[in-house]
């Protein structure tokens, strides 16, 4: 690969990724959340009440960021902690019925902001894109292992 056709990848992939964040902020301002947020609630939405270690871990953060978050949700009432069974150091996050409400208004803007993100996209481009972006982001995992250079992507993995 030479320089320019990296160059303009990675300055695509890093502009996308700071305007992308930087609209979800302007959506999520009004509701009270900051970026990060939102993804806690939608996972917690997606798989019921969680320990934060495993919901550090669904997020990709790091386990202190995911307490700040859940210390400030839970004190906005859209999350409760309680000590995990049989674990009384781990503490299990579930929402409350405040938070399930603000779940279903952050699900409105995440579906406006996937429209603003795709408009102008061939309706076939935008639905492979997920699993394109999957790939991207398993690639530059430091917690998978590598893709070996030269292999290739099987369809079926889109």
């Amino acid at each position: 690969m030479d320089f320019a056709y990296a160059d303009a990848l990675n300055q695509a992939i890093r502009l996308l990724s700071l305007r992308h964040r930087a609209r979800a902020a302007a959506l999520l301002e009004p509701l009270g959340l900051h970026t990060g947020q939102e993804a806690l609630l939608l996972e917690l939405d997606r798989t019921g009440p969680m320990i934060q270690a495993q919901l550090s871990e669904a997020l990709g953060c790091e386990p202190p960021s995911v307490t700040l978050m859940t210390r400030k949700l839970e004190a906005s009432g859209h999350v409760r902690r309680a000590p995990a069974p049989g674990d009384k150091r781990a503490s299990v996050v579930e929402l409350t019925d405040r938070g399930r409400a603000l779940t279903q208004q952050v699900k409105g803007l995440w579906c406006e902001l996937a429209e603003e993100t795709v408009a102008g996209l061939p309706a076939d481009t935008a639905a492979a894109l997920p699993g394109i972006l999957m790939i991207l982001t398993g690639n530059v995992d430091t917690r998978r292992p590598r893709r070996r250079q030269g292999q290739t992507i099987d369809r079926g993995e889109l």
